[in-house]
């Protein structure tokens, strides 16, 4: 089982928007020397929303190709379209990918039982392994855990990100769910204590920029190393806060663009971080020791 600190990693563009493969791929070498146990490609914070499907494959790809099978790349293959979503899979699996992270169907608010048909599909229409993706906050439907329990009951559907930040549920899915369904936590303030309850790992967006550090506080949480874990997630507490300050990935790629690791380019409709928000993340990446005062 694939466990510790997964990167929901950025995918790096130009002041024009257009995306920047020599720095993606010096992203990924830069994550595999840090520690990084596994790289998720156009999830969320990837900008999957604003790429095409020709772009979403091309990035996946060039992970994969840079990776060199030193780390699992996760592929974002989810879609609110059942078919896109099966269509997204198999282009993934195609380029190498090793999971595909597929979301809960957003908009279009199905129920319980069109989430498990929908998935069921997905998992029954390609090879590649699957971990469900539960963000109500953005997708405006939830997955139930007993859902999800029904869906850990196929064979290609192995895992979940669960970005609730709800820890009761978090336990609820550690003591019900089979010893092979790994539980990744998708919401970083809340990633120690998920992996403390029996979670094996996070999918990470302050790996981003602390890569090292959330490596290693997911390797003690899973230890047991209870206050080695508190001490490093605690310089990481408020990157964990601010790093939402506003929508992701809006402040982690301001974030990268101040340590010197991408240039500026965010894709419309979001835009550069504002200016009292840079300051706030500023703060947040000197106490993480990430910049200089």
């Amino acid at each position: 089982m694939l466990t510790g600190s997964l990167v929901a990693l950025v995918t790096p563009m130009d002041v024009n928007g257009e995306i920047d493969f020599p720095t993606l791929r010096k992203l990924v070498d830069w994550h595999i020397e840090q520690g990084t146990n596994g790289i998720v490609a156009v999830g969320t914070t990837g900008e999957s929303p604003t790429v095409d499907v020709e772009e979403h494959i091309a990035i996946v790809r060039a992970v994969v190709e840079q990776a060199a099978g030193r780390v699992p790349v996760i592929a974002g293959t989810g879609a609110n379209s059942t078919r896109e979503a099966i269509h997204l899979s198999n282009r993934a699996l195609e380029v190498g990918a090793n999971y595909g992270l597929s979301v809960v169907p957003y908009y279009n608010k199905p129920t319980q039982n069109g989430l498990y048909q929908h998935f069921k599909s997905i998992a029954e229409n390609t090879a590649l392994p699957t971990l469900l993706y539960n963000v109500p906050g953005r997708t405006a439907c939830d997955l139930s855990n007993d859902t999800a329990l029904e869906l850990a009951k196929l064979p290609n559907i192995v895992g979940i990100k669960d970005a609730t930040g709800n820890l009761e549920r978090a336990a609820d899915l550690a003591k019900r769910a089979p010893s092979d369904f790994a539980l990744y936590s998708g919401d970083d303030a809340s990633t120690l204590p998920f992996i403390l309850i029996g979670g094996h790992g996070t999918i990470s967006v302050t790996a981003n920029v602390a890569p090292q550090a959330m490596s290693q506080m997911c390797a003690a949480a899973a230890a047991g190393q209870i206050s080695t874990a508190r001490a490093i997630n605690d310089k990481l507490q408020d990157l964990h806060r601010h790093l939402f300050i506003e929508a992701n990935p809006i402040p982690v790629k301001w974030a990268l663009e101040a340590m010197g690791k991408i240039p500026a380019g965010i894709r419309l409709p979001l835009t550069r971080l504002s200016e009292p928000a840079q300051a706030i993340v500023r703060k947040a990446l000197q106490a993480a020791d990430l910049i200089n005062p």
